[in-house]
């Protein structure tokens, strides 16, 4: 029974929570992102290269297809999705940093923090 406890703790815990709805979301974004590519970047692409078709692209070795054009494909989708994260954590990145700058800014110096310290020293 204690460890049916313990994997309870476990997995209501806030991190874990989070975790599964980043994994969900993740998902969901993975496939729009998919969709975009399959639907609007590659043939674009495809156009602008003289109407080529990259999903058609693929080796016929006897019985087997080596569909490289869909790994293309894939790439592309990585790229956008590692981009578009890479973007987001920036700017979470500099959000954060401005809220520190602007907390610093509340504090007081290390040499009005000596002073004070120095003024209540003298009064007593």
């Amino acid at each position: 029974m204690k460890l049916l406890e313990e994997f309870k703790a476990f997995a209501m815990r806030g991190n874990v929570i989070d975790l599964a709805v980043a994994v969900i979301i993740g998902g969901a974004f993975g496939k729009i992102v998919s969709s975009l590519v399959d639907t609007v970047i590659m043939p674009t692409i495809g156009i602008l290269l003289g109407g080529i078709n990259f999903t058609g692209w693929a080796f016929v070795v006897g019985d087997s297809t080596i569909a490289y054009g869909k790994f293309i494909q894939a790439i592309v989708d990585f790229t956008i999705i590692s981009f578009v994260i890479f973007m987001t954590l920036r700017t979470l990145s500099r959000f954060e940093k401005k809220k520190e700058a602007e907390l610093k800014q509340d504090e007081p110096s290390e040499e009005v923090l000596l002073l004070r310290e120095i003024r209540d020293s003298l009064r007593k």
